[in-house]
């Protein structure tokens, strides 16, 4: 990991300097928008909503539109006047109950982790913590603005995690009309959660939908349904990357679960569906050589790839 951010915990007399880490990493599936013709990607174009102008980067300003729909443009001025800090300090306020933070206020994780010569006070600091139950609530600078976070341990680790301002969390503006609830509906709702009762533990379950997109590019890739674009490396490029975080992340579940990595299982599949396209293949190279000779003329130019990719290039030249 490579650490974001370097800077001092202080609270009372006592600082402990520290290295901040992101804690997360998103392994969430991503899609590129591309014409469907030639897989070729699309771009976006700043286009003024006035004029319909395309505008250069250069004119381009900040503006902060009002409740009415009124536009305030501001200047570099303008934010340059703006109340900002570069302080390198983790300043402790108080420190709380943890059954007094609500979840929901917690934003983004980060490691804090000490520098040598501040080892003893950053494990004294975590053991307090520890004993007495209690997070720590801070004021902490990221990116130059000022935001709240709180400490608390993970492990052998003290995390901090920044948290929403109280008016960023929306209060819900409906009601619930339960009816009369019947103390039998209560004592089989009770068996209910008996029943399905047990101990948390994260590697039980894993990303589904990562690993049936994984399964659908390998199958495509095999089966040689893939866009060679003027972006595209010679080792497939990003869509190579995306397949290694995403078989990444499916072995690792299972790993944590005492599995062993499905590698065979994917390759089975992909076997069996390339084995499948293969014989679909000849038997409509069969049909197309009894019917229309020019396709299977066609079909022997495409066989020969090398050829091909040098006439593709001196045409593009």
């Amino acid at each position: 990991m490579r650490a974001i951010w370097k800077g001092a915990v202080s609270f009372g007399l006592v600082s402990v300097p520290v290295k901040l880490y992101s804690a997360t990493e998103s392994h969430d599936v991503s899609f590129r928008q591309v014409h469907a013709k030639d897989g070729g990607r699309i771009k976006y174009q700043r286009v003024c909503s006035i004029d319909g102008e395309e505008v250069p980067y250069a004119d381009i300003a900040k503006g902060y539109e009002t409740e009415d729909g009124e536009m305030v443009v501001l200047t570099d001025d303008d934010l340059a006047e703006l109340p900002l800090t570069s302080s390198r300090e983790i300043a402790v306020e108080k420190f709380v109950p943890s059954e007094q933070i609500d979840p929901m206020l917690f934003e983004k994780s980060y490691y804090l982790e000490p520098e040598s010569t501040g080892a003893k006070p950053y494990a004294l600091l975590r053991q307090a913590l520890l004993e007495a139950d209690r997070m720590a609530v801070v004021t902490v600078a990221l990116r130059q603005r000022t935001t709240t976070a709180v400490l608390r341990v993970r492990g052998d680790v003290i995390v901090m995690q920044t948290m929403m301002w109280p008016d960023e969390i929306r209060q819900p503006d409906f009601t619930i009309e339960t009816g009369e609830i019947k103390d039998a509906e209560v004592k089989m709702a009770q068996m209910l959660v008996e029943t399905l009762a047990g101990d948390f533990d994260p590697d039980e379950f894993e990303d589904g939908y990562a690993a049936a997109v994984d399964a659908v590019v390998r199958a495509k890739i095999e089966g040689g349904e893939v866009q060679r674009t003027p972006t595209s490396t010679k080792t497939g490029g990003e869509v190579v990357d995306l397949l290694a975080a995403l078989q990444r992340s499916v072995d690792a579940a299972k790993t944590a679960r005492g599995e062993k990595p499905a590698d065979d299982a994917p390759a089975k599949k992909t076997a069996t569906k390339k084995t499948a396209a293969k014989k679909t293949a000849a038997k409509s190279s069969e049909k197309s050589s009894e019917k229309a000779p020019a396709k299977k003329a066609a079909a022997k130019k495409t066989a020969k790839k090398a050829p091909a990719k040098k006439a593709a290039a001196k045409k593009a030249s």
